[in-house]
């Protein structure tokens, strides 16, 4: 084997869940496995949502990581143009979970819809003052 583990294993030991280098390689499958293996306190740079006109002139930034609390708008999918505060954020997955955005299962009880980062637009921020303290 190209890894040096014994034939008898299924499974490679040595190999490592998340490497630094892999962020600057070109290839599209090393990429994949740098999005699917990233830590959870890395992954907050994943779950950024853009800036509308006023907070990106406020902030002067596009984009900013999301936060419970922040009001969004959605602009694609299903749900296109409703708007609320986002009430969960899941890291592990990569989508957040916004108020009134639910869906009826089959047994009739409702549930939070998914919806990434990149499909929504941020309007108005939770309140929070070391936010953009580290950026000044």
């Amino acid at each position: 084997m190209a890894c040096g583990c014994t034939p008898r294993k299924h499974y490679c030991v040595n190999m490592k869940e998340y490497s630094k280098h892999w962020a600057s390689s070109t290839k599209a499958r090393k990429q994949r496995k740098l999005r699917g293996n990233l830590p959870l306190h890395l992954r907050k740079k994943l779950v950024r949502a853009h800036l509308s006109k006023t907070l990106r002139q406020t902030h002067k930034k596009r984009s900013v990581a999301v936060r419970v609390g922040d009001k969004v708008t959605i602009l694609r999918g299903q749900f296109r143009k409703k708007s609320g505060k986002i009430e969960r954020v899941d890291r592990k997955k990569i989508r957040l979970f916004i108020e009134g955005i639910d869906i009826v299962k089959k047994d009739g009880t409702k549930a939070l819809f998914p919806v990434h980062p990149s499909n929504v637009l941020l309007i108005e921020l939770a309140v929070d003052k070391r936010r953009f303290e580290a950026t000044k």
